[in-house]
């Protein structure tokens, strides 16, 4: 297994465009790749694709690159299968899941990233990435057959993640707190990416990138901050 993945938080940060601000590590991921198949399904679908889809394949056009929207193939399986490249992007985790289950796609993604194929994802398409999507922050507007995601990684990822603020005055629960909650009935890890950064991993090398760091959870262990540039590799094991 060789795979190479770009786990973003978010396609947008504050003062920037779609992808603006990941856009040169997104180039340099795909090294020689010329096409990119996107997977929409974390929006509604109809014309929440076509838009969708549209508005990566203008941003990915800035970069030099064709994308193709997966919605437009009439063989979604097969259209992994022939990738390149494949991005998926933020949006209803649930949601996301459960299309992916429903067009029957988990495991072509599986074998195609086994086999070497760059994945990249952002927010929603971040959390598919992991062991399930139980710490996303999404509302649950739908079922997925199941919260199993594709288990890229052998961890949970929490895109967005924030810190509390001590100048606030609310009082419900943190960030922190869900995930700590979600420790007392699961083992993995869960790493949480704050706005700005991203996951880069390459075989058994994961190296947290961007401009942000990342607060790592792993159940009956203090939390641990790690900032950019930092190998998050040990959390790979032998996956």
């Amino acid at each position: 297994m060789f795979n190479r993945l770009l786990l973003i938080s978010t396609s947008t940060v504050h003062g920037s465009g779609y992808l603006d601000y990941c856009a040169d590590s997104v180039t340099e991921f795909l090294g020689n790749v010329d096409t990119v198949l996107f997977v929409p399904y974390a929006r509604p679908s109809g014309i929440s694709h076509s838009k969708y889809t549209e508005l990566a394949r203008d941003r990915f056009a800035q970069m030099g690159l064709k994308l193709v929207g997966i919605q437009d193939s009439p063989d979604p399986g097969a259209a992994i299968r022939d990738a390149q490249s494949l991005f998926i992007g933020g949006g209803n985790t649930f949601l996301l899941l459960r299309d992916l289950y429903r067009v029957d796609l988990l495991d072509v993604v599986r074998k195609r990233v086994a086999e070497g194929m760059p994945y990249i994802g952002t927010s929603a398409g971040s959390n598919v990435a992991g062991l399930s999507i139980g710490t996303t922050n999404d509302m649950p507007i739908v079922c997925p057959p199941s919260f199993d995601a594709l288990g890229l990684v052998p961890f949970n990822l929490n895109p967005h993640y924030l810190d509390p603020d001590p100048t606030s005055t609310h009082r419900g629960e943190t960030r922190e707190t869900r995930i700590n909650e979600f420790h007392v009935l699961n083992e993995q890890p869960v790493v949480g990416l704050r706005e700005g950064a991203w996951l880069r991993v390459k075989g058994s090398s994961a190296i947290l990138e961007g401009s942000n760091g990342a607060r790592l959870f792993r159940q009956g262990m203090e939390p641990e901050e790690f900032e950019p540039g930092a190998s998050l590799s040990f959390l790979l094991g032998s996956h």
